[in-house]
């Protein structure tokens, strides 16, 4: 392959990620930091303990990537097949690395201060293909590997998150940038509110055709809003950077009146972001959502400048002894309604003596449906000393889903008042 179509494949292997017991994280991680220098990722592929699925998937990769980065099967168990395969696959045989070895004593002795010798097993870890390039992986037992053939790199990882994310970062882009020649890759993301993605992509037609050819624009829904990705590729920087400006000016220009941020940060951060640039306070009245709003915005670091707290008003008991939510309210109209949710953040304001509130109740499943309430219903109320506003929404997911999108709704319905507000 020439420098100018370098590309990379991922390839994941564990029985654990087949059967969803273990989530891939490592792949988004080592995507990423393959991005930062202009390595598109062609495939990601995950195959579990299998012998020949893992060789079959070299030799597949090995077609259309210049780069195949291996994580897992590295550990001193039997099920670890990944280093005995690779040192057949480039026909090796496996050698006693001293300088590992080393390193392994030193970790059981002076960092894990294990009093007992050490296992074959361990000892075992320090043994590599003499046909690869070792990569020492201060984080842990298991080295890197480096191994090479027909123009195609293949580097070896540990499937331990942190051990991975320190070779990425310390040895194995560093070696990517010697070897090959990269393009640049340019993002810029920004958050809509308000509009479906089909509404949104015919408004923003006429944009999206006159993009050029190295540039292709992505729409990624999630909760109820949609991010629009805008991403080029190109052989010079300077010029890249000022396209990628130019377009992305005017594709903000086309969604202006429903764009909420012009980056891609989450609605919390956005939040978070007024509530310090106003220095205002907030609080937060949680029924259905068991504290979850207030989980979203301590996820934030600096928080405690604008958030003072929250009341897990789950029961009657506490909406009526707390927040003051008179009884005659909740027999008249409910715990799920507009009534209620209104005196629970009237109230909030005055006991948490904040700027703002954010008050939620809602039936998110999978039983306590009504007639007239079903499953997924949410009333969400923010206010501040003058002005609150309601909404009920109907979401149409599960428990977990349904928590997490009367959460974010709850944070945008108080982005918009702050906004309306200045």
């Amino acid at each position: 392959m020439s420098s100018n179509t370098v590309c990379a494949s991922i390839i994941t292997i564990g029985d654990e990620l087949l059967i969803g017991q273990v989530i891939d994280t490592n792949s988004a991680f080592i995507a990423q930091e393959l991005n930062k220098i202009g390595v598109p990722v062609k495939k990601r592929v995950a195959v579990g303990d299998v012998w020949d699925d893992i060789w079959n998937s070299l030799n597949e990769e090995s077609k259309h990537a210049n780069i195949i980065l291996i994580t897992g099967g590295l550990g001193p168990t039997a099920d670890d097949i990944t280093k005995p395969l690779l040192c057949k696959y480039f026909n090796g045989k496996m050698v006693m690395h001293q300088p590992t070895l080393d390193h392994v004593n030193y970790l059981f002795e002076y960092v894990f201060k294990r009093p007992m010798p050490l296992l074959d097993r361990n000892k075992k870890q320090a043994e590599v293909p003499d046909v690869c390039t070792v990569l020492k992986n201060e984080k842990g037992t298991a080295p890197g590997m480096l191994f090479e053939k027909n123009g195609t790199i293949f580097i070896a990882m540990p499937g331990v998150p942190h051990e991975m994310k320190w070779l990425m970062q310390n040895q194995i882009i560093p070696i990517i940038i010697q070897k090959f020649k990269t393009a640049f890759i340019e993002h810029r993301t920004l958050l809509t509110a308000g509009i479906g993605e089909s509404f949104l992509a015919e408004k923003i037609k006429t944009f999206e055709e006159a993009l050029p050819t190295n540039f292709k624009l992505a729409y990624l829904p999630n909760y109820g809003m949609v991010r629009l990705r805008l991403s080029a590729i190109g052989n010079n920087k300077e010029a890249l950077q000022t396209s990628m400006h130019q377009y992305f000016s005017s594709l903000k220009n086309y969604v202006k009146d429903v764009m909420i941020a012009d980056e891609d940060i989450s609605m919390q951060t956005i939040v978070g972001k007024l509530l310090k640039e106003k220095n205002k306070t907030v609080a937060t009245a949680e029924s259905c959502t068991g504290g979850y709003i207030s989980h979203l915005l301590t996820t934030i670091p600096g928080s405690s400048d604008y958030y003072e707290g929250s009341i897990i008003s789950y029961s009657y008991n506490i909406k009526e002894e707390v927040l003051k939510v008179p009884h005659e309210t909740l027999t008249q109209y409910g715990a799920v309604s507009e009534e209620t949710v209104k005196t629970m953040v009237q109230n909030l304001i005055t006991i948490m003596n904040t700027d703002y509130g954010i008050a939620v109740s809602g039936i998110m499943g999978p039983g306590g449906e009504t007639p007239d309430k079903p499953v997924g219903t949410a009333w969400i109320a923010v206010a501040d000393k003058k002005k609150i506003i309601t909404r009920r929404f109907h979401f149409r997911f599960d428990r977990e889903k349904n928590i997490e999108l009367t959460a974010v709704n709850a944070l945008n319905l108080l982005r918009q008042l702050i906004v309306d507000n200045h």
